[in-house]
């Protein structure tokens, strides 16, 4: 009989650059072991077989309590590309979970994560920015942010990134200003996001119009939105093709009209007629917005003379079934029907 014969290449549906993972509660443990491994190559595959098992909860939950957030905080200095690389990655699959959003913020991970967003790797730097943007989701994390410096850099950065980067930076700022807009405003971060409105890309103005709503609610960024005349780009914004642009152009323009300044430049731009075309919109954040908006422009005697002519119009939406519209256009018909 001919002897068997064994060949030395692994089977086609085993990848080679990863490591042999042990069975059950061993697995993670061995990877933990070989994320400290003095030689570059065990790092590296045990950072690949690591980011194919935190895509299973369970497995990610295991990893956050064997202490892999630590681990994966030193590598974030590696000078391997493809650690860092691989790293961030994980960081980023782990993030979609409250207990390693908890170790991002325990461990400070998001201080390591912020002294990458340099790094001469793209890979890297949208791991990064993931990473960060799906913390800063969550308030606390937003909170995190604002509080350690971070809004500075990421308004530096909007412009000197490419454009998939660029949309996650700004819906991270976006995400920042909500808790805090001062800081984006002392970074004079009003210009930066008006120079991305005419982007051709609606993630991007999406972001940007965003970031906008929130940096529009305090006194000096109403203030700041004038004086950078943004009104007449916004009230062009209100035609865009993507409606989450839409709602946001017309939630800035909301917000900026409360002050006279605001309200002055909104009219002059011809804000009320694309405002009225939006009342009718199915999108409940347009019409919202839309009809808040006509609601600040009509304490100006001249809006609310033009705006009395389309009160059966907004009589149409007092019978919408969301509530939320109901009491915008109730509010609405009410300023544009008072007489002095």
């Amino acid at each position: 009989m001919a002897s068997p014969q064994t060949s030395e290449q692994p089977p086609p549906h085993i990848d080679p650059t990863q490591a042999p993972v042990a069975f059950g509660s061993w697995a993670i443990p061995k990877l933990m072991l070989e994320l400290q491994d003095a030689e570059l190559f065990p790092r590296q595959r045990a950072l690949a077989a690591l980011c194919d098992l935190v895509h299973d909860h369970e497995r990610a939950y295991e990893a956050i309590l064997s202490g892999c957030m630590e681990r994966l905080k030193v590598l974030l200095q590696d000078e391997d590309d493809l650690v860092r690389v691989k790293t961030t990655e994980v960081l980023y699959v782990l993030a979609s979970h409250s207990l390693g959003r908890d170790g991002f913020l325990k461990f400070d991970i998001v201080g390591r994560l912020a002294n990458l967003i340099e790094d001469p790797v793209n890979a890297c730097r949208k791991n990064v920015h993931q990473a960060l943007n799906r913390i800063a989701e969550f308030p606390s994390g937003a909170v995190f942010m604002v509080s350690m410096g971070l809004v500075p850099k990421l308004v530096l950065k909007v412009s000197d990134e490419e454009e998939s980067i660029r949309a996650l930076i700004l819906s991270t700022l976006s995400c920042c200003v909500s808790v805090n807009a001062l800081p984006a405003l002392e970074s004079d971060a009003v210009p930066v996001l008006r120079d991305q409105l005419s982007h051709p890309s609606p993630a991007i103005r999406q972001a940007a119009t965003s970031a906008l709503v929130g940096i529009s609610v305090p006194a000096d960024g109403k203030m700041k939105v004038c004086e950078e005349h943004l009104l007449p780009i916004l009230v062009k914004l209100l035609s865009d093709d993507e409606q989450g642009v839409v709602a946001n152009a017309a939630g800035t323009i909301m917000n900026t009209a409360v002050i006279t300044k605001g309200k002055t430049e909104a009219l002059n731009a011809g804000a009320i007629a694309p405002l009225l075309q939006l009342v009718v919109s199915e999108n409940t954040a347009v019409c919202a917005n839309a009809l808040r908006a006509l609601t600040v422009l009509a304490e100006v005697p001249r809006a609310r003379a033009q705006l009395l002519e389309h009160v059966p119009l907004l009589n149409t939406r007092l019978t919408h079934p969301n509530t939320i519209i109901q009491r915008a256009a109730s509010t609405a018909i009410e300023v544009i029907s008072w007489k002095p």
